[in-house]
């Protein structure tokens, strides 16, 4: 088992796409949106403030990951949830936080380790077939993703009484000219900017008054709303499950290591960023 092994060997540098192993591409410094960590640099960090200047270097691949699937997709099946049954299966959204966190941290140790991508792992492993059946069916799932995130784009221009036409259009140019500065740092910087954004949501939950005695029982006691259809309680179950734990988390987190400039040596510190963000995005559905 190749990846086995890689798992428990350096990886070797490779500049040929044969095999499993860590591209050339991406040996060198860990240039993250704000700083920089010198290739070989994985030395103790002694106080705090090397551990922040540190935390700060390798802080993007948590945040981004774990914030970025509070999307238009997440944000219309958690409203639907609370729209019908109030906050009675938020306790379905506690149970999914050790799920998320061992899945990304997983990821994230496989990236740092070989230095190659999810995908590449796949085709290494279990051969052509299933390798191109996850990538065509990543490719299909985040199409169908994209859709829902222009979707919500239109409806809360719309509610904001601004064109929708040219609001999608705006959109459009800034993701993708995020995506195509040639810049890893330029990219990671604007989406941290977005990811900053969404702690909009907490003066907004401060705002209703929620019912905290309600919320802190309905998230830590399962149990299935009252006088509820079961049948439809468990399709917005499986629902919730299936926008909160998706394929493309696995493949961009394992992606975005690598991408990092392969952050071997600091798994630890980025788990941790994952955790954080984490609580971060879980606490959005409790509104």
């Amino acid at each position: 088992m190749s990846v086995i092994y890689q798992a428990n060997h350096p990886p070797e540098v490779s500049g040929t796409t044969g095999a499993a192993v860590l591209d050339s591409a991406h040996v060198g410094d860990i240039r993250g949106a704000f700083g920089t960590i010198r290739q070989g640099d994985t030395r103790p960090r002694q106080n705090w403030q090397h551990r922040f200047t540190t935390l700060l270097a390798i802080l993007g691949p948590g945040l981004i990951v774990m914030v970025g699937d509070n999307d238009a997709g997440a944000f219309g099946t958690y409203t639907q949830a609370g729209q019908n049954y109030g906050t009675s299966l938020l306790w379905t959204l506690l149970l999914l936080v050790p799920v998320l966190f061992v899945n990304q941290e997983m990821v994230l140790r496989l990236g740092a380790v070989t230095g190659v991508g999810h995908a590449r792992l796949i085709f290494e492993r279990f051969g052509k077939f299933w390798g191109a059946f996850s990538v065509i069916d990543l490719f299909v799932l985040n199409a169908l993703t994209i859709v829902t995130e222009f979707i919500g784009i239109s409806l809360g221009l719309d509610y904001l009484g601004v064109s929708k036409f040219w609001g999608v259009v705006a959109s459009a140019t800034i993701i993708v000219g995020s995506a195509s500065t040639g810049d890893f740092r330029k990219f990671e910087r604007i989406s941290m900017v977005l990811v900053a954004g969404s702690l909009l949501l907490v003066p907004i939950f401060i705002l209703i008054h929620p019912p905290m005695g309600q919320i802190a029982r309905d998230a830590l006691v399962p149990h299935m709303p009252e006088n509820a259809k079961l049948s439809d309680v468990l399709l917005l179950i499986i629902a919730i499950v299936g926008t909160t734990v998706a394929p493309w988390q696995l493949f961009f987190q394992q992606s975005y290591v690598i991408e990092s400039e392969s952050l071997r040596g600091f798994c630890a510190t980025v788990a941790r960023t994952c955790g954080l963000a984490l609580r971060l995005s879980s606490s959005v559905p409790s509104r």
